[in-house]
């Protein structure tokens, strides 16, 4: 062999071992993007399944929870101040409890950024002077605030780990029991209210002391007959309207969750496919321009040794 072409040869091996390489990065690039996508789709499909009994469950509670909040705000606004009620008394606002709902679970798109900004956003706006305390539903939530540096409370935040109207009632009772004990003056939930797979309002919601219904312009009075007696069925009453009203926002925000992973799965799904196109294309043509290079350099080669 003529050793003017030993110095040509080990040039020409270099750069077939940089094309070689440049082709493996892009098809181990390609493996991991479809692996990637074939996990999405099956996340979509978990969130598809467990979003309809979600969507089953709050549509069926949402009117019968409306319908005795509204009932409970009526008839508070029509006492007038003849009972002295612990759980609708007005006070100075001076220490606020939020109880903030999240998911215990990541990649749902903003859904839990979303839920924590408006909480910021609710403690800037409403209360920049007040004492906050936030009570957490969701591990997501307590870990974002607990960083923020607020005063966080974990107790309920595992309750999506079982969801039943029976653990999410203790939460209810534990936030009446401290506003009747006047430890908190006002009390809000920030949740998002389901709408649809792909749609979530993010709400702050009063919860204590019990909201009531302004009375309209030449509105006339409701005329309620109790039975039993009006103080036995308000006490009765007040507790379970309240444990309703938490129990729907858990739901809803379950609801919200299981429609915003689904719709984020759905869109890594399509970034994926893109992606995979894109990727396809720079494989075939690096390997296009390989072959072409490579035969190039064979012809070269062979005219050079015959001449």
């Amino acid at each position: 062999m003529d050793k003017k072409l030993i110095p040509l040869l080990a040039q020409k091996k270099g750069k077939y071992k940089a094309m070689a390489g440049q082709l493996k990065e892009v098809r181990n690039r390609i493996k991991s993007t479809q692996s990637t996508q074939q996990i999405t789709k099956a996340m979509k499909m978990v969130s598809a399944a467990k979003l309809r009994r979600a969507q089953d469950a709050i549509t069926q509670m949402r009117p019968y929870a409306r319908k005795l909040q509204d009932m409970l705000s009526n008839i508070i606004g029509s006492l007038e101040g003849d009972m002295n009620l612990a759980l609708a008394e007005t006070r100075p606002v001076n220490n606020v409890l939020l109880i903030v709902i999240t998911s215990d679970r990541g990649l749902c798109g903003g859904y839990n950024a979303n839920v924590v900004k408006l909480a910021k956003a609710t403690i800037a706006e409403k209360y920049p002077t007040q004492k906050i305390t936030i009570w957490n539903i969701g591990k997501k939530g307590f870990e974002s605030l607990s960083k923020s540096g607020f005063n966080t409370n974990a107790d309920f935040k595992d309750i999506f780990l079982n969801l039943t109207f029976s653990n999410v009632q203790t939460a209810a009772k534990a936030a009446m029991d401290a506003f009747a004990n006047k430890e908190f003056d006002a009390i809000e939930i920030i949740y998002s209210e389901f709408k649809n797979a792909a749609t979530q309002e993010f709400k702050a919601e009063a919860f204590l002391p019990i909201p009531k219904i302004a009375k309209k312009a030449n509105q006339k009075k409701t005329d309620f007959i109790f039975e039993p007696q009006k103080e036995t069925l308000v006490a009765e009453l007040m507790p379970k309207i309240l444990n309703t009203q938490l129990f729907k926002a858990v739901l809803d925000a379950n609801a919200s969750e299981h429609g915003a992973r689904m719709t984020a799965m759905d869109k890594a799904s399509e970034n994926a496919n893109e992606l995979l196109k894109s990727l396809k294309i720079s494989y075939n043509r690096a390997r296009q321009a390989a072959i072409t290079t490579e035969l190039t350099e064979i012809v070269s080669g062979a005219a050079a040794l015959n001449g």
